[in-house]
Formats: C-alpha cells, structure tokens, sequence
C-alpha cells in the first residue's frame, strides 16, 4: 500500500476546493490500492474521525442535493491508513483525532460559508465586468490560500497528535 504524499494532496486539495464527495474520496484511495469502502468511510464519519457532509445544491432545476466533504478529508483518512499500517488500533486513532480536528473542520466550513456569500454579492452585484472579473480572480485565489491553511493546520494538528501519542507511548 503506497499513502498519498504531500504533492498528490495539495494536487487534490487545490483541484477541489468545493470538496468531494463520499464516492469520488473512495475512488482516489481505490485509484491507488488503498483500500476503502464506502462502509468503511461512513463508519468514519459516525466514530468523528472524519466531518460529516454538508448538502449542496446542484445546478440545474430539480436536480437535488448531494453531500459534499472538505477536500481535507482526502488527508485525513490518508493519515488514519498511515496510523493503521504503524499498529494503531481505530480506537487509538479515534482519540488522537478528536484533539483539535473539530475546530479545523468548523473552521472550514466557515471559511467556505463566507467564501460563498462573497461569489453571491459578486454575481448579483451591479459590477462592471472588468471589476467583476477581478474581484473573481481575487476570490479564486482567497480559496486557494483557504484550501492551503486548512492543509496546514490538519498537518500542525497531525503532528502535535503524533507528539501527544509518543509522549503517552514514552511515559
């Protein structure tokens, strides 16, 4: 089994912004070996190790609604695979995720809420194209660096969590 490294996630992070859903985030570990099931990933979600989705429209009259996750949950069951493989039992895992993981996740979405009511106000808005198109711009790259904090946060929680569980291990 070979775990995404921190090229193939910030690829994946920075190619969805808007998040995953449950079926492609199985796919992108499946795609690569890593086993996982979309039974496996609900139990996931039901133990708190990873957020739970949130319900997006879909475009297009009477389409519906589809639940879509944080794209840093691509990392997260990246690290949970990687903990297994080191002997980690899922309740062992279970709770050294719960030390700041939450906040990060509500953080997230937070971020994303405001991200989106900014696009609202600048498609509605009386704008002039050119000024429309930059503020755009701006809010795409708003995004990126959204997408990167929150990647480096859930990394700084990784680590201080590895630290936590070493210190327990040691004493």
């Amino acid at each position: 089994m070979r775990l995404l490294d921190e090229a193939e996630l910030a690829t994946i992070e920075g190619a969805n912004p808007a998040g995953l859903t449950s079926q492609r985030i199985v796919e992108i570990f499946q795609d690569r070996g890593i086993r996982l099931s979309e039974a496996t990933f609900r139990k996931y979600v039901q133990m708190g190790l990873l957020p739970r989705s949130v319900r997006v429209g879909m475009k297009g009259k009477h389409r519906g609604s589809q639940g879509m996750y944080p794209v840093g949950t691509v990392r997260q069951i990246n690290e949970i695979k990687r903990m297994m493989s080191l002997d980690y039992t899922i309740e062992d895992i279970q709770r050294r995720f719960v030390l700041v993981r939450g906040e990060i996740a509500e953080l997230a979405r937070r971020i994303e809420e405001l991200l989106g009511r900014i696009e609202g106000a600048i498609a509605s808005g009386p704008l002039a194209i050119q000024t429309a198109r930059s503020l755009t711009r701006e809010l795409g790259e708003a995004r990126r660096q959204a997408v990167q904090l929150i990647g480096q946060l859930q990394h700084i929680e990784g680590s201080l969590g590895a630290e936590v569980e070493a210190r327990k291990v040691a004493v």
